[in-house]
């Protein structure tokens, strides 16, 4: 099937052109699809090889996956490419390895970026969303990747959000028992809820008032079991969005209180909205992260985040004005130690305590406290309206001067029954631990301000070894956070013993003062986390639907089986109805809520046909994503989400032996690649869903991703005016002005100079490049080849077009070795391999025993450049041995695939080389002596290369510019100059 020229198309006919590698490429994608040549092969059902081959017996199931992409409506750049590309290198150089590959690629297909170009047009999201995805199929598919076609889907096909709200259901209708065995070993597990209902009936376990569970009504026994159920309703502050008309998980919020999505502000309402219980899995998370390979960037980020903290909960006793209505209000604290030092308390603006306040200020207030009303109830309702139209972390801002107001409550300090007054301020949140805590101004800064800001007294209860400098505390100008003894800590307590602290270390008085607190009935000692549980409730159209209706008692109900997929009603209008930051009484209104017919829906669902209502929330896009992976195994599975065979074939704990013959522990998808951007959100909660499939026998594998990877990203340059306007990136000239040391470097634009700046590509800076530019200029395999030679693929590097010739002048030169420009014969010569020459016979071998090493540890650059070397070597000859350029040809595949394949059907052989054998070396020829090389960048020696003395200049420029050190530090910067000394010496310019 070798590609033909176009007669006449160039006075070399057969010259390897942008234009013959496009005919080269597009023949042999077509020919791979039509043979299923990177079908993998399940052990059991319709999935099987294609004809191309058959797994081999024994072959490993090896499992590779791409970050779940969003078809974007702006289509590719060549930043996106990078990580799929790198995964394909990765697949077709495991299946060369004999390995049975899995490599798919599905549509996360739901999202905001399509509803709110409906908002703006009236065109259906899915309109918008399926023409998005043609347009990324087709600049995929001309990358040559080698997908199994057959195992793509979007989340938006009805069969998968069928399975998507099925497992929704298994999550509803399920309990977290911290009692129960979990598979493997292990306590606290996933547990089904008719099991829990089974403990109430049985009596076995009271309800919360002691009635017989036969006693409730069923809207009273479905709010017990909410209290429970993993997936649950409750009313609650929320991360409300008016920008995006929807509220928002935590970890949809960024750092600076803003939306992730958009970056609008975010601010704290109370809302009826669905919650996942994924805090119930707060500590597995956490402590599972020891059983996979991730990156210790990401692991840390999943384990700051999750937030584990040991200390107490504390009960203070309020009473407001008399103890007539005493109410018990709970702090969590990592500080028990400190609780001599707590001279008054704060509770969040949103805490159910200022329902009901005092009617008149209690004797002692002082003017500061009050915020100028005259009773408390006014300066309460003052402040809340005031904290509701601040964004979270606005109020938590460490240098915003901190504001706040008296309650009229005062509480009792547990420890030595003093009244502290109960202050409310905007810096502490409803959604984090108890909404309220105790202040101790003497141990923590921001109490510290604020008790200097309402005259409040400071107590330190610790002092440095030594203590404290004379005069320091009856003067302090900031809060004591270091370590040091306990003091001013004893006293008769409230229960009438004696209790003290004094001289005791931190640690023991921790010890002491909880082991008192639970003896005494009023604190506890336990852990808590940062981790909320996951808001899973969106207030948009473009989603999936929950399976859920409620009846006459406003209890959720969950359908059946038979009534999936619920799938999306048409709507009047998609833009989500929203309230102004200010306006605290209303609440938004899905669009889902416009077409009544669809809203509320007569069904029998075992007791008659009723009249039930359906929820008319959607789920958030993230939930598609938590699960994807599972339904590559066979996406056209009607019985089940993922079958259990296939689950423990390609995911389960040792389903893949290491070269030593080592398992993992935790199962899993073998290689995952994606951006760190997805650190927390998607890993997370993929995670959290995929535990609960555990727990209840659908999985065997503990974690979803045993390895993950995160590639770095491409970036460019973009130039701007004198106006500071940008202008088109690729028209930009670059020039050198004086020579010598005042040599210096200009950019004009028509003449004019312009300013370079580095970061992202995008349409509005002007220098955006797209695959399909490059496809038309060099062809798909010159790109790929570019890409992965640009640099370490953990980290990000500038795009360079100019430089993209080199890697297309190797696969010429490689072209030039096996095919005749003029005549397209064959031009390699049958020599035995005892016949070509040593030095090549070594090089040969050296070059496979390095580029396997090099691909084993996912370093294509560093392949790429032993393969131009080797190349470069042949170029050289006389004739090229057969012996020699076929493991070129198999080595270049997986990085070149077309014209590999190309090649190697010209080289006379009947079958594609995607599984052919990967060439070993043989040991014989590796003994060779070598020099070492030192590489310097900017006169500083950032490497060293062990090199044979005959390497050519090209080939060591190649070497060291491919060098992982002297990439990073030449930290993205371009090339000036590289100045070559071979063998011994490579001197690197940046620009």
């Amino acid at each position: 099937m070798p590609a033909q020229p176009a007669p006449g198309s160039d006075e070399l006919p057969f010259r390897y052109t942008p234009q013959l590698a496009e005919r080269i490429e597009l023949a042999w994608q077509d020919e791979w699809a039509q043979r299923g040549t990177f079908w993998a092969a399940n052990p059991q059902g319709a999935l099987t090889d294609g004809e191309d081959r058959h797994a081999a017996p024994g072959a490993q199931p090896f499992f590779l996956m791409d970050m779940f992409p969003y078809p974007s409506g702006a289509g590719l750049h060549v930043g996106h490419p990078l990580g799929y590309i790198a995964t394909d290198v990765v697949g077709r150089y495991r299946r060369m390895r004999g390995d049975n590959v899995l490599h798919a690629l599905g549509y996360d297909a739901f999202g905001l970026p399509a509803e709110q170009y409906a908002v703006q047009t009236g065109q259906h999201p899915r309109t918008t969303t399926e023409a998005n995805m043609a347009t990324m199929k087709r600049q995929l598919r001309r990358l040559g990747l080698a997908h199994d076609e057959r195992r793509s889907f979007a989340t938006i096909d009805p069969g998968y959000v069928r399975w998507t709200q099925w497992i929704f259901l298994q999550i509803f209708s399920s309990w977290y028992d911290p009692d129960a065995e979990r598979p493997g070993g292990g306590r606290g597990a996933a547990r089904p809820i008719t099991e829990l209902v089974e403990s109430f009936e049985s009596g076995a376990r009271p309800t919360p008032d002691g009635r017989p569970w036969a006693d409730l009504t069923p809207a009273e026994r479905e709010d017990v079991l909410g209290e429970y159920r993993l997936a649950y309703v409750s009313e609650a502050p929320v991360n409300w969005c008016p920008g995006l008309g929807t509220v928002l998980a935590n970890e949809e919020v960024t750092s600076d209180g803003r939306s992730e999505r958009g970056n609008f502000p975010v601010f704290q309402r109370s809302l009826r909205q669905w919650n996942m219980r994924i805090t119930a899995y707060a500590d597995r998370l956490a402590d599972d992260l020891d059983l996979i390979d991730w990156p210790e960037k990401v692991k840390s980020m999943q384990r700051n985040w999750i937030g584990r903290s040991e200390g107490a909960r504390v009960t203070f006793a309020v009473g407001g004005v008399g103890d007539a209505n005493a109410r018990e209000v709970e702090v969590f604290t990592t500080r028990p130690d400190t609780l001599f030092g707590a001279t008054f308390m704060v509770v969040a603006p949103e805490h159910p305590l200022l329902d009901e306040v005092p009617a008149a200020w209690p004797d002692g207030t002082k003017d500061l406290w009050t915020g100028g009303h005259d009773t408390p109830g006014a300066a309460v309702s003052a402040y809340r309206s005031l904290a509701a139209s601040k964004t979270a972390v606005e109020r938590q801002a460490d240098a915003r001067s901190k504001s706040g107001v008296f309650t009229g409550h005062l509480a009792t300090n547990p420890v030595n029954g003093e009244l502290v007054p109960v202050f409310t301020a905007d810096y502490v949140l409803m959604g984090y631990g108890t909404g309220a805590i105790m202040a101790v101004p003497g141990g923590d800064q921001r109490d510290f301000d604020f008790a200097r800001a309402y005259d409040l007294p400071v107590v330190f209860t610790v002092a440095p070894d030594g203590g404290f400098a004379d005069g320091f505390e009856e003067a302090p100008d900031a809060a004591y956070t270091g370590d040091g003894l306990v003091q001013r800590s004893s006293a008769t307590t409230t229960a009438g013993d004696e209790l003290s602290l004094d001289g005791l270390t931190v640690p023991e008085a921790k010890a002491r003062i909880t082991a008192w607190l639970e003896a005494n009935g009023v604190g506890q000692g336990t852990v808590t986390y940062r981790l909320r549980d996951w808001l899973f409730s969106r207030q948009r159209y473009w989603g999936e639907p929950f399976p859920i209706v409620y009846g006459e008692d406003g209890a959720p109900v969950a359908l059946p089986d038979s009534l999936l997929p619920v799938e999306l009603p048409d709507v009047p209008d998609y833009a989500p109805r929203t309230f102004a930051p200010d306006d605290v009484t209303s609440a938004p209104e899905p669009p889902l809520g416009r077409n009544e017919e669809w809203v509320n829906v007569t069904l029998d669902l075992g007791d008659g046909p009723k009249t039930y209502r359906r929820e008319t929330n959607t789920m958030p896009n993230w939930a598609g994503s938590c699960w994807y992976y599972l339904r590559y195994l066979d996406p056209a599975d009607q019985a089940e989400a993922v079958s259990p065979e296939l689950e423990k074939y390609w995911l389960g704990p040792g389903h893949r032996q290491s070269a030593g013959g080592s398992t993992d522990r935790a199962g899993g998808v073998d290689l995952y690649v994606g951006g760190v951007e997805h650190a927390v959100l998607h890993l997370l909660y993929a995670r959290f869903w995929h535990k609960v499939l555990f727990d209840l026998g659908h999985v065997s594998a503990l974690e979803p991703f045993h390895t993950l990877f995160n590639q770095g990203y491409i970036q460019a340059y973009a130039y701007t005016d004198a106006r500071g306007q940008y202008v088109p990136a690729a028209e930009v000239e670059e020039h050198t002005e004086g020579t010598g040391e005042t040599a210096r470097t200009v950019f004009t634009w028509h003449g004019e100079p312009v300013n370079r700046e580095y970061g992202k590509m995008g349409k509005s800076l002007k220098n955006v490049v797209t695959p399909d530019e490059m496809y038309e200029q060099y062809g798909a395999d010159t790109f790929r080849v570019y890409e992965m030679s640009m640099g370490p693929l953990d980290m990000s590097r500038p795009w360079e077009t100019r430089a993209v010739v080199g890697s297309q002048r190797f696969l010429q030169r490689l072209w030039r070795n096996v095919v005749d420009e003029a005549t397209g014969d064959v031009v390699v010569v049958e020599a035995e391999p005892d016949a070509i020459g040593a030095e090549t016979l070594r090089l040969v071998h050296r070059t496979i025993a390095d580029v396997t090493v090099e691909m084993e540890h996912m370093r294509p650059n560093t392949a790429i450049a032993k393969l131009i070397t080797l190349n470069n070597h042949l170029t050289g000859l006389d004739r090229v041995p057969r012996a020699a350029v076929e493991p070129l040809v198999l080595m270049t595949a997986p990085v070149a695939p077309h014209i590999a394949e190309e090649l190697w059907k010209r080289l006379g052989h009947d079958t594609s080389l995607a599984h052919e054998p990967f060439p070993e070396a043989d040991p014989a020829y590796l003994v060779e002596e070598t020099v070492t090389c030192v590489v310097q960048v900017q006169g500083k020696v950032r490497a060293r290369l062990e090199v044979p003395p005959s390497i050519a200049e090209d080939a060591l420029r190649e070497l060291a510019l491919a060098d992982e050190n002297v990439q990073k530090h030449l930290d993205g910067r371009g090339v000036r100059t590289v100045i070559v000394r071979a063998p011994k010496l490579v001197n690197v310019v940046p620009a």
